[in-house]
């Protein structure tokens, strides 16, 4: 199964993830990862939203810090135009 992102660079200390406009919704599966992750917002367009489990979802803001803890429910939801992230992995 193809992944609905692309990885533009991956190093030991971190990934940076695009999710492009064109992008199907249904793609945007909720998930779980085995590390915790320091999410970066780099860019993004209109209306992107991240939810956790049992929350309402949120909009993603330019230069805004997100905290994932391990094995924690969520999922992306997308908005208009690009989104541009920067994943850094805790431990795994």
């Amino acid at each position: 199964m193809e992944r609905p992102y692309k990885d533009l660079e991956v190093t030991d200390q971190h990934t940076i993830r695009e999710f492009n406009e064109n992008i199907d919704p249904i793609e945007l599966m909720w998930h779980r990862d085995d590390e915790d992750r320091a999410i970066e917002i780099l860019e993004v367009g209109k209306n992107w939203k991240i939810q956790f489990d049992d929350q309402l979802p949120f909009s993603l803001e330019p230069e805004m810090r997100i905290f994932i803890l391990r094995h924690m429910w969520h999922r992306v939801i997308k908005g208009d135009g690009k989104l541009k992230i920067q994943i850094q992995k805790i431990n795994g």
